[in-house]
């Protein structure tokens, strides 16, 4: 009986599988890592085939581990960063690399190559600027495929497959290039709720009148759950899976752990509103659902059918919080290679210095976390981060001063967006928080305490896994749909509500958080 699915996740560093059963219990995962190069500051580059191949060895460690046979497993689905894949006519790698190695022929997420474009699209003013937020960010994939047509004419006139990376996997499984309506409606401007859902006058204004014959793009999406095939005999044997397995329209990984956080409340529209997710890691999103159409002026969306049908999905985010943190540990002198071990050790002593210090702890040092450009609620790639109050103190301590200072700064960052979100009509109360922050006890404290949020974390930390576990399990019949997936499997959580004596120390912090925007931004007026 196929009562199982293997659900994929790839991340920036790695691609990771894991087989779960139909009550949303994981029995076995894998991982395995993938290559990044960095040719040039801002630039950040796969190479899909290496993506391939971690992801069919992760499979196969996760079925292992699990001890399921590839004959119990219903379907595969494949969650991954809005990465962008370039192929050629006969859909073999094409470079999209200066360095011009053929095998890196896809563009990070976090890549910023393309800020120029992005300026670009967002000068038009497009009506179709109303689903992103009235602005056009490099980690989308137009100012990418504005920049390689310009960049490297020579690959876009080879170009014959333009994926974003979760789109790729699926093809990779199946041979059908269909596409997914949450990736091609996050990130490459395709109105869902408009027919037809390309908008030609956008393409030729960005001057890509020819990407989606160019490309195969289709006009139709598939919706999230939705089956985009079976698997063809070599993937097949390279996954270590059999043809009946089914392949979900993939997702964007952070809408994934949308859905994994907040699958419980899937079949309760109005509950759904006053949740949020916070999927958090090397970066961080805050996805909210609505049944209603809002504004969302500084962030990503409001897409329609991105995740759970008939809802309004919309992102918010911050480009840099666990990788601003593994700067702050990298640059200072009594820091090093950020390991897991040297983040616990500091997270450790923060602890005892506060016990110590109390609220006195760190209090002069305050930062502006925007060191990869502020993604929400300000919508300005451009940014930059900020510290005020630094000594010549180069200690150990030193480092845990500022190290925590900065996790603060993480979570006044969040508040930031929640309040801009309130403003727009949202009303969420509780951040249900998935991703290696959870393993953060510092984090973990502040994303209650600054925000007032109640906060959940789930009794299983693999939000991204599950999602994509949910998908999979509506597109074998497992579950008729993603509302009757997530009563079944959603795993429930744990609750930490926010210490109210400490709301006017973050009150105090958040005016001079704000403070200093406007500082930074008198600074660079000045003439």
């Amino acid at each position: 009986m196929r009562d199982h699915v293997v659900a994929v996740d790839v991340g920036t560093g790695s691609a990771r599988a894991a087989v779960f059963d139909r009550a949303g219990l994981m029995l076995g995962k894998g991982e395995h890592p993938i290559i990044m190069n960095r040719p040039r500051e801002n630039h950040a580059e796969h190479s899909s085939e290496d993506i391939w191949s971690a992801v069919c060895v992760a499979v196969r460690a996760a079925r292992q581990a699990s001890g399921v046979a590839a004959s119990a497993v219903g379907a595969i689905g494949f969650d991954a960063t809005c990465s962008l894949v370039v192929r050629d006519v006969d859909a073999r790698p094409l470079t999209v690399s200066t360095g011009g190695e053929t095998r890196f022929d896809t563009i990070v997420w976090l890549d910023h190559r393309a800020l120029e474009e992005a300026d670009f699209c967002t000068a038009t003013k497009h009506p179709v600027l109303e689903y992103s937020g009235h602005f056009m960010s490099p980690e989308m994939e137009m100012p990418k495929l504005m920049w390689l047509k310009k960049n490297l004419p020579q690959s876009w006139a080879k170009a014959g497959y333009f994926f974003d990376l979760a789109d790729f996997l699926t093809w990779k499984a199946t041979g059908s290039i269909a596409r997914s309506r949450c990736t091609l409606t996050a990130k490459w401007n395709y109105l869902a709720h408009h027919n037809p859902g390309w908008q030609s006058d956008f393409l030729e204004r960005i001057g890509l009148s020819d990407l989606r014959e160019r490309g195969h793009l289709p006009e139709e999406t598939v919706p999230v759950g939705g089956s985009i095939g079976t698997l063809t005999p070599q993937a097949a044997e390279e996954l270590g899976l059999d043809r009946e397995c089914r392949v979900s329209s993939g997702m964007i990984d952070a809408f994934a752990g949308a859905l994994g956080a907040l699958g419980g409340y899937a079949g309760d529209p109005a509950g759904l509103e006053r949740q949020l997710a916070l999927i958090a890691g090397t970066s961080s999103c805050i996805i909210a659902f609505s049944q209603e159409r809002k504004k969302s002026t500084g962030m990503w969306g409001p897409y329609y059918e991105a995740g759970f049908p008939n809802a309004w999905l919309v992102e918010a985010g911050q480009s840099a919080t666990g990788a601003l943190l593994d700067h702050i540990v990298r640059m200072h002198a009594a820091g090093g290679e950020p390991t897991a071990a040297l983040h616990l050790r500091i997270v450790a002593r923060i602890g005892e210095l506060r016990a110590v210090e109390g609220d006195a702890f760190g209090e002069r040092i305050h930062v502006l976390p925007d060191f990869h450009g502020n993604r929400s609620p300000l919508a300005d790639p451009h940014a930059v981060g900020v510290i005020s109050g630094l000594t010549l103190d180069s200690s150990f301590d030193g480092l845990c001063r500022l190290y925590w200072r900065t996790s603060v700064a993480i979570a006044l960052g969040i508040r930031h967006i929640l309040e801009r979100m309130h403003e727009f009509g949202y009303v969420p109360d509780t951040l249900h928080v998935a991703g290696g922050h959870v393993k953060n006890a510092v984090l973990m404290e502040l994303y209650s305490d600054v925000t007032g949020c109640k906060v959940i974390v789930p009794k299983m930390n693999e939000a991204v896994l599950l999602g994509t576990a949910l998908a999979a399990a509506v597109a074998s019949g497992l579950h008729k749909d993603l509302a009757s997936a997530g009563a079944a499997m959603y795993p429930g959580g744990h609750e930490r509500l926010p210490d109210l004596r400490k709301k006017t120390l973050y009150d105090r912090d958040y005016r001079r958080f704000l403070a200093m925007y406007r500082h930074r931004s008198e600074l660079e007026r000045m003439e």
